[in-house]
């Protein structure tokens, strides 16, 4: 099977049944993401498809072969850090560091999700999606920190949430 994960394509011959979490932790060394729960709860597992939230580890990789995978080691690297890495560094957002991963990508594809207008379950207006503490709340809802760096999580979000508008102010000024 061909899979195009973090920009380069892998070719890897896995059972039918491999997860997408097991794919790149057992088969391909990619093991930034996490398995936590095992079940889809915690969200330690999440990675970006096609630019959207996956909990890898209920999502069989044969079912993604032709999809753009990121995992934590895609967004950025020690040299070159994605603005939510170098956020969640300087909040300390991260702790203990287990879920970190996976929050951290699932803060980048839900960021994506608010800049496309998506509401949320706490969404007061539905035309224009305001990034509050609530709303940053209920959207990382799937992602769980048993260090509970909730706050610090949410002040890193809304930094990269407030640098991104002011860059899209920019360009539209």
């Amino acid at each position: 099977m061909r899979f195009n994960i973090n920009g380069q394509v892998h070719e890897v011959d896995v059972d039918i049944r491999t997860s997408l979490l097991d794919l790149c932790r057992e088969h391909l060394s990619l093991t930034g993401s996490k398995k936590g729960c095992d079940h889809g709860q915690c969200g330690a597992c999440t990675m970006l498809v096609n630019g959207r939230r996956v909990n890898s580890c209920l999502s069989l990789a044969v079912m993604h072969q032709n999809d753009e995978i990121t995992t934590i080691e895609g967004l950025g690297n020690p040299e070159a850090l994605h603005p939510m890495q170098e956020a969640f560094l300087h909040h300390d957002g991260y702790q203990c560091g287990y879920c970190t991963s996976g929050q951290i990508c699932s803060a980048v594809g839900m960021l994506d999700e608010a800049a496309k207008g998506w509401p949320s379950h706490v969404s007061a207006d539905l035309e224009n999606v305001t990034l509050d503490n609530a709303e940053i709340s209920e959207r990382m809802s799937g992602n769980l920190c048993r260090c509970a760096a909730y706050p610090n999580i949410v002040d890193a979000i809304t930094e990269v949430s407030l640098r991104d508008a002011d860059a899209k102010e920019g360009v539209a000024a």
